[in-house]
């Protein structure tokens, strides 16, 4: 059987590092991919290659058009195209939308929902060509709720869950399936802004009483990466009972 071949963006930390661990360890050749953090995205391949999973390095930029035709073409000379797209880099912005500059504000949906678009675009031709293949976006309960400070950042995972119900009406003729992660508080560095006391009153707020693991989410991505073909066009919330 051909090894499955998933890019995960975004996986030198966090939840990405979790996916492209989990994707490793369940037998599929992983692309992992940064923009600027090198020495992580290293350590995330040495754990990968440490437990006898493939994996390939793919530097580059996902907010620039330019530098995903690159990391595309680099795929397509390896394999010809991907199994699976997760689409997980992403930043955040925390206060009050009138304080926000022009950069800020394209920073944050270039890089939380341009991505994950240029992506797309490249990954599907290959896909459609064989009609079949799976894309899962990392997104937020604040896309479905919305977030104060957080505009920005709720107004892209917005954006980007109406990118995956459209989306994934246009492929299902060709088999391929769309689906979103709206995840609640994950325990990575975006979230440790907090301190202890911030971070005890949050978890009071949460049903389940604790933020989430990045390895719960993986484990989340690699279902619906796996899940039945039926299956498109949803935003699964992990968010421990919290929307």
């Amino acid at each position: 059987m051909n090894k499955k071949n998933v890019l995960v963006t975004g996986s030198s930390r966090g939840i990405g590092r979790a996916c492209a661990l989990s994707f490793a360890k369940n037998g599929y050749h992983v692309f992992i991919n940064c923009k600027s953090s090198l020495k992580q995205l290293g350590e995330t391949e040495k754990e990968i290659l440490s437990a006898g999973g493939n994996c390939t390095m793919l530097l580059g930029d996902i907010a620039n058009p330019d530098e995903v035709r690159a990391m595309f073409d680099k795929i397509s000379a390896s394999c010809g195209g991907l199994d699976v797209l997760v689409n997980n880099a992403g930043c955040a912005y925390f206060g009050l939308l009138s304080d926000m500059s022009d950069e800020d504000w394209r920073t944050v949906i270039d890089t939380d929902l341009s991505s994950a678009f240029y992506c797309c675009r490249a990954a599907i031709p290959f896909m459609v060509s064989r009609k079949q293949g799976k894309i899962v976006n990392i997104s937020s309960m604040w896309g479905t709720a919305g977030a104060s400070c957080e505009v920005a950042y709720s107004a892209a995972k917005s954006g980007l869950h109406g990118l995956t119900k459209a989306l994934a009406k246009e492929l299902a003729p060709s088999n391929i399936q769309v689906n979103a992660l709206a995840c609640g508080v994950i325990d990575t560095e975006m979230n440790g802004r907090l301190d202890a006391e911030e971070r005890a009153a949050l978890e009071e707020e949460i049903p389940a009483g604790r933020y989430g693991t990045p390895a719960e989410a993986a484990e989340a991505v690699l279902m619906l990466a796996e899940a039945p073909a039926y299956l498109t066009g949803q935003i699964i919330g992990l968010d421990g009972g919290m929307i």
